[in-house]
């Protein structure tokens, strides 16, 4: 298949028309091993004169079944010929076309879904009489024992409603809480006598950072932590007098916040309460937080910072550290949807392996929307069907090695 005719609507119409139906008792046929092609590049059905030529046409259009009937080698009226083409799927689905008259050839009445893999029973009737063929024509196909999928970790799940969420990718950065960070000054204007941190060090609530002597009493006074954090400024040094300045920073960075860029075209669906997903751009284990906050204003860039508040016990998310936050803005309940970790390409198509038994088969999507584990189905699988979620691609491979192609 040339994937030429994939207009996304067309396709979406063609997947809901392919819902096959039920089998049905039919007489035996002739197999037809061999697979002689005619000038239309359509296998020959020949039973003794009489022969039909049937190919799967695609350029242009949506796939459809041609014919060409001929006797004793000589181009047969369409209209002599009455024909229908029985198409036998996994799971026992049936497809019947018929046929109409369509200038010298006779042309399918409903377009042949996806995958164009069957059992193919072919009906012809011509001058009173009756001819049937069948063969296999199989694409995307391929058989493993429970065995062998157990041994390849394959792993399936049902086809069926699902939860997709919607999300707006905010971007950010990590910055200190401002009620946790605390500038330390002397009490009592004096000289520096000792100091005993250095910047980077961690203290504890009430530990000892320097001692100054009063220029007043002379008295020595020690200055210690008003909080437990990291020392991150020092401006004090033995001798230098206090002067009024700031001698100490400390940051408590157990709890941080993610500071987040909220810009024109996401500003009205993220509000204070909207869920988030934070993670740091480097890398590293994702956090479940909430917006907190919204400023009442713009920045120089147009953007309305955001706030979401995050733990930070493990110290793992370092103030200035870039991060990115999937807001959930919204949830839609679809009727049908299959796991990501499912998807695989096959030819032009997203594809799902459907599994009957013993045997997997492509199933060709049209996918809508997608989020987290999950991406909606709109057409090209039926609800119920049994599909591979894990190591999928084992499959693929196994059928690109068989050379199951589209070949018909």
């Amino acid at each position: 298949m040339n994937g030429r005719f994939g207009l996304p609507a067309l396709l979406l119409t063609i997947l809901a028309a392919c819902g096959g139906t039920p089998s049905e008792t039919r007489e035996p046929a002739a197999r037809m091993p061999d697979r002689e092609r005619g000038p239309n590049n359509g296998r020959m059905l020949r039973d003794g004169g009489f022969a039909i030529e049937l190919a799967i046409y695609e350029l242009g259009v949506a796939p459809e079944f041609r014919a060409w009937a001929a006797s004793d080698g000589r181009r047969l009226d369409p209209r002599a010929v009455n024909l229908s083409v029985t198409l036998t799927r996994l799971g026992n689905r049936i497809d019947v076309h018929e046929f109409q008259v369509q200038d010298d050839f006779l042309r399918g009445a409903s377009p042949v879904c996806e995958p164009h893999s069957f059992t193919v029973t072919v009906d012809a009737r011509h001058n009173r009489r009756a001819y049937r063929w069948e063969y296999d024509s199989f694409e995307g196909r391929t058989r493993i024992g429970p065995e062998m999928a157990k041994a390849f970790g394959l792993e399936t799940a049902v086809a069926g409603p699902a939860v997709i969420e919607e999300t707006a990718t905010l971007y950010g950065r990590v910055v200190p809480d401002p009620e946790r960070v605390r500038a330390v000054s002397a009490r009592f204007e004096g000289a520096i006598r000792s100091v005993h941190v250095l910047p980077g060090e961690t203290v504890s609530e009430g530990e000892l950072l320097a001692r100054v002597e009063s220029n007043e009493s002379l008295q020595s006074y020690p200055i210690v932590a008003p909080i437990a954090g990291t020392v991150t400024e020092r401006i004090a040094n033995p001798g230098e007098q206090t002067a009024g300045r700031r001698l100490f920073t400390i940051v408590d960075a157990s709890s941080v916040w993610a500071e987040l860029a909220v810009f024109p075209g996401e500003r009205d669906r993220i509000r204070p309460g909207v869920e988030v997903k934070i993670t740091p751009a480097s890398g590293g284990a994702t956090q479940d937080s909430a917006i907190s906050y919204i400023a009442p204003f713009s920045a120089a860039n147009q953007s309305v910072p955001a706030r979401a508040v995050l733990d930070n016990e493990n110290g793992s998310l370092a103030p200035g550290t870039f991060v990115t936050a999937e807001a959930r803005v919204a949830e839609h309940r679809v009727a049908l949807a299959v796991r990501r970790s499912a998807l695989q390409t096959f030819r032009d198509f997203r594809v799902v392996y459907a599994q009957f038994g013993d045997e997997y088969e492509v199933r060709m999507l049209d996918l809508g929307r997608s989020s987290g584990d999950w991406v909606e189905v709109l057409g090209g699988l039926e609800p119920g069907t049994t599909y591979v979620t894990a190591n999928s691609y084992v499959l693929k491979a196994d059928i690109e090695k068989s050379g199951a192609a589209h070949d018909h």
